[in-house]
């Protein structure tokens, strides 16, 4: 009823006001640099426009990629102490193991950048933009098990339903352009067995209107399901088409007052227009060689995390607001010294790639780079220790991401853990804490961005969080 009563506001004023399409149009002109977005945000002068999360999804193991622990080479096949141990829970995975033999990491490690950030030989691309990163080795979370884990780092909640943060950024921010979705998914599978799956309410709006959820772009037939036009229908008869639907669809909206007949109102428009922009986004026929030469030749070929990564900063540069590649299979319980290795090549390259890329065109500094997943690896081996192969559980307690441009301190690493690398001894981040951080750098004030829902304001945060003041720039 409220949808209800403020469209018949909206009519009354334009139908009343002389000047009112005038005001509009003019407002129009005067906002293009933002279309939609609540009234007073951001909050105050963002130092990112956008935000691009590289979501490693299954759980990189901190230990061969971020967290240097020299020292365990001594605790080598030992068990793991209880009083580091500490009760913390275990997965069904390794629950019934007798014993936790801790494993130093058996690839080798330097230190890169000013700062002498120990970074794993398994990234060497990344080691060479160590000074434009920020390495947090102390993040931490509530989920041990992958589901609940991701949907918590997404969406604040570990229970699905509720929006994502590109949702909310879509929702509080609005979007920079009206050819492309403000909130853009892209997903590679990795070279291995799959990884975990990842369900689309992941960039879903939960409970806010529809058409602040994700769209997905894909690497076969259409970017985009139903772009194309069937088979004899013109340009011209699609937008007679449309227009005749919208007229329908109005006459709804004004019956019924739906917020998600505006929604299908709004998607129909912006599918039209992403007729025209998906097919000249996707087209890397005018990139020149040298792109190919700084992301890899992956980038040439559709659907692996290189090409996603190239595709990110072509989204990036025509405006679209919350952009989220998700690289699948790294979730290795076993395996992990043949296994690791394959998923840090598919992504080391690019994903460097990306912040030298924004970089040099002048973008680093309004967009936002984030790379993780959704929590760190045992230092503990599950399953059976061999000279040739070992695995890592869940370890929800430490792991670490990187963060770079967009308003964050680069060239530092910030927490530290235990000697067996299991606790966080300083400088503790937990999930909320990081996207309070996030929302921050782009203008947000986490504890002012709520939507009421069944009688509750809620927010990405919920009741928690603060911003993480020593990362910001």
């Amino acid at each position: 009823m409220h949808e209800l009563f403020q469209n018949r506001t909206r009519r009354h004023f334009f139908g009343k006001s002389a000047l009112g399409l005038g005001t509009v149009a003019l407002s129009n002109l005067l906002a293009k640099e933002r279309i939609g977005g609540l009234s007073g945000i951001p909050h105050f002068a963002p130092k990112a426009k956008r935000v691009i999360y590289l979501f490693q999804s299954g759980g990189p193991s901190q230990m061969e990629l971020f967290d240097y622990k020299p020292g365990l080479v001594k605790y080598a096949n030992q068990n793991l102490p209880e009083s580091i141990r500490n009760g913390q829970r275990l997965t069904g995975m390794s629950a019934s193991q007798s014993s936790f033999p801790v494993v130093p990491s058996r690839f080798g490690f330097k230190q890169h950048g000013a700062s002498g950030a120990w970074i794993g030989d398994l990234l060497p691309h990344t080691a060479k933009i160590a000074d434009d990163i920020t390495i947090v080795r102390s993040i931490h979370t509530e989920a041990i098990n992958h589901d609940p884990a991701v949907t918590f780092l997404l969406t604040g909640s570990q229970i699905a339903g509720r929006p994502s943060f590109g949702s909310w950024l879509s929702y509080g921010l609005g979007a920079e352009t009206e050819e492309l979705p403000a909130f853009v998914v892209m997903i590679s599978p990795g070279s291995g067995v799959g990884g975990q799956p990842l369900y689309d309410r992941l960039w879903g709006s939960g409970f806010l209107p529809s058409k602040f959820q994700g769209v997905k772009f894909r690497s076969v037939g259409d970017p985009v399901l139903y772009l194309s036009d069937p088979a004899g229908m013109t340009r011209e008869d699609r937008r007679s088409y449309l227009d005749t639907l919208n007229q329908l669809n109005q006459q709804q909206l004004e019956n019924f007052g739906d917020p998600e007949i505006s929604t299908r109102i709004a998607q129909y428009e912006m599918a039209f227009k992403m007729q025209s922009s998906v097919p000249e986004l996707t087209d890397l026929s005018k990139e020149p060689a040298s792109t190919f030469e700084l992301y890899g030749e992956d980038a040439r070929k559709p659907g692996t995390f290189a090409a996603n990564a190239l595709l990110a900063r072509r989204l990036a540069e025509r405006g679209v607001r919350a952009i989220q590649l998700f690289h699948r299979d790294w979730d290795h319980h076993g395996g992990l010294q043949k296994n690791l290795p394959k998923r840090c090549l598919e992504v080391d390259q690019a994903s460097a790639a990306l912040v030298k890329d924004l970089k040099q065109r002048g973008m680093l500094d309004d967009t936002l780079v984030v790379w993780g997943g959704e929590f760190g690896r045992t230092v503990y081996c599950q399953g059976r220790l061999t000279e040739d192969d070992y695995g890592r559980d869940h370890h929800p307690r430490c792991f670490s991401i990187w963060m770079a441009g967009g308003g964050i301190k680069p060239g530092m690493v910030w927490g530290e853990t235990d000697d067996y690398g299991y606790n966080i001894v300083r400088d503790p981040v937990d999930v909320f804490d990081l996207q309070a951080t996030m929302l921050h750098c782009l203008g947000v004030d986490h504890t002012k961005l709520t939507y009421k829902f069944q009688g509750r304001n809620f927010r990405l945060t919920d009741v928690h969080g603060s911003v993480v003041k020593p990362l910001l720039a």
